[in-house]
């Protein structure tokens, strides 16, 4: 999918992936911030908790 973000300088191609991870038997999600958030005691708490954060850093966004 051929997509551009607010700061990028150019539209790129954007790949998907699992943000749930299992780390030592624990579930994390990663983030477009290079930080893993977690651990959480199962996947769907994990979405829930994605959605959250989500919602946080658009909060933060528009803000600015």
């Amino acid at each position: 999918m051929l997509a551009m973000r607010a700061a990028d300088s150019a539209p790129t191609i954007r790949f998907r992936s699992d943000r749930v991870c299992r780390i030592n038997g624990q579930l994390f999600f990663s983030t477009r911030e290079n930080t893993l958030e977690g651990p959480f005691d199962s996947h769907e708490i994990a979405e829930q908790q994605i959605r959250a954060y989500i919602a946080r850093m658009q909060q933060q966004d528009s803000k600015r």
